[in-house]
C-alpha cells in the first residue's frame, strides 16, 4: 500500500498549488482526481474568458503569459499543463476516490485504481460537478442541460436560458450572435446580477432593452415539454415555443462526500463546511479544505486568485504539528 504525508483530492489549480507547496516542504504527496487535470476548467465553455488577469491565476512561481488582457480557457489549460510538467507533480488522474476511512492517526483511502494511506487529506474538489436542479417537470428531458460548451448546437433554435449570472449572460450573448433563432432569459431576480463582468453587463442590458434578447424578470420556468415551456411571471403564466433549455443555475459542493468523512456544515454560513480559517483544518483532525469548496453555497466567495494562499496555510499547519509531535 502506498503511503504519503498528504493526499490531495482534486487536481484543479488549488490542488496543484497544494502539491507544489507540499513538495517544497519536503512532504510526500499525491494528487488524485476523478477527471483530467484542472477538470472544472476543462469543462468550461470553449470560448470562456476569465474575469481575473493572468498574473492572478499563477501558481508555483510559473509565469502565466497571456496574449489577451484577460486569459482564455485554452490559455489556462496550456498554463496548468505546463505547471504540472515543470514541477513534475505526482498526479493520478481519472481516479475517483471511493471511500475514506480514518484508522488511528491516518486515513485509508480507496480509489478506483488503488488504496493509499495518508497522514493528512486536503479536499480541493471545487463544486462544478453538481449543478443546482430546478426541480420541475421535464428537467430530465434531453433538451435540458446544466452546462454550456458552445453556441453552434443552438443555431436556428429557440433557446431558453435560466439565470442572471456570468455563465447565463455569456451563453445568451454568444448564442444570440451565433445565430440562435430566439434567445429568452428567465430570471428570478429583478435585474441582471451586479457581479456580472463589467465589460459584459452593459452589452446584455442593451440587448434586452432593444429586444434582441427577451428577458422575463422575477420569473421562473414551471414545466418543460418537448416543444414548449411554461413560465410563471409577475404578469401571469405564459407558454412559449422552445427547442432547448440551458439551466445556468449554479453548482454546489459535494456535501455527501464531506459528510461521509465527518466534516460538518456551518448552517449559519450558507452551508459552508466547518473549518479553521487560520489553518484550513476541518472539525476532523487531519482533513483540510482548499479553494472554492470552502464557500459552500457562496460559490462566488473563493476564486483561484484569493485561495492560492490556502496551500501555504495548510502546509504551515501540518509542519507545525509535526514539530510539536517531534
Amino acid at each position: 500500500m502506498q503511503k504519503v504525508d498528504v493526499l490531495i483530492i482534486g487536481a484543479g489549480p488549488i490542488g496543484l498549488a497544494c502539491g507544489i507547496k507540499a513538495e517544497s516542504e519536503g512532504l510526500s504527496y499525491l494528487i488524485v482526481d476523478k477527471g483530467t487535470l484542472v477538470n472544472s476548467l476543462y469543462h468550461y465553455p470553449y470560448a470562456m474568458t476569465f474575469f481575473s488577469t493572468s498574473d492572478k491565476l499563477e501558481i508555483g512561481g510559473v509565469p502565466f503569459i497571456s496574449h489577451n488582457p484577460k486569459p482564455t480557457r485554452m490559455e489556462a489549460l496550456e498554463y496548468y499543463r505546463r505547471v504540472a510538467s515543470s514541477h513534475q507533480l505526482n498526479t493520478s488522474l481519472y481516479n475517483e476516490v471511493k471511500s475514506v476511512e480514518k484508522v488511528a492517526d491516518t486515513f485509508k483511502v480507496e480509489t478506483k485504481k488503488f488504496t493509499v494511506e495518508a497522514e493528512n487529506l486536503i479536499v480541493a474538489t471545487g463544486f462544478y460537478d453538481l449543478p443546482h436542479h430546478l426541480g420541475i417537470p421535464g428537467e430530465d428531458l434531453p433538451k435540458v442541460s446544466h452546462y454550456y460548451k458552445e453556441a453552434h448546437p443552438y443555431f436556428d433554435m429557440k433557446l431558453a436560458i435560466v439565470g442572471a449570472a456570468n455563465s447565463a449572460v455569456d451563453a445568451a450573448l454568444e448564442c444570440y450572435r451565433k445565430g440562435a433563432k430566439e434567445v429568452t432569459m428567465v430570471i428570478r431576480e429583478e435585474e441582471i446580477r451586479k457581479t456580472v463582468k463589467y465589460w459584459v453587463k452593459p452589452d446584455i442590458e442593451n440587448r434586452i432593452k432593444e429586444g434582441s434578447i427577451k428577458a422575463y424578470f422575477q420569473s421562473e420556468i414551471t414545466e418543460i415539454r418537448e416543444d414548449e415551456i411554461d413560465i410563471k411571471t409577475p404578469d401571469g403564466n405564459v407558454t412559449i415555443e422552445n427547442d432547448f433549455v440551458l439551466a445556468m443555475t449554479g453548482y454546489e459542493p459535494n456535501y455527501s462526500f464531506l459528510s461521509e468523512m465527518g466534516v460538518k456544515k456551518n448552517k449559519e454560513a450558507p452551508y459552508a463546511p466547518v473549518y479553521d480559517p487560520k489553518s484550513m483544518e476541518t472539525n476532523v483532525e487531519g482533513i483540510y479544505l482548499a479553494g472554492v469548496i470552502c464557500g459552500g453555497m457562496e460559490t462566488n466567495k473563493w476564486f483561484i486568485e484569493n485561495s492560492r494562499v490556502h496551500a501555504d496555510m495548510i502546509m504551515s499547519n501540518i509542519k507545525s504539528k509535526r514539530m510539536i509531535e517531534g
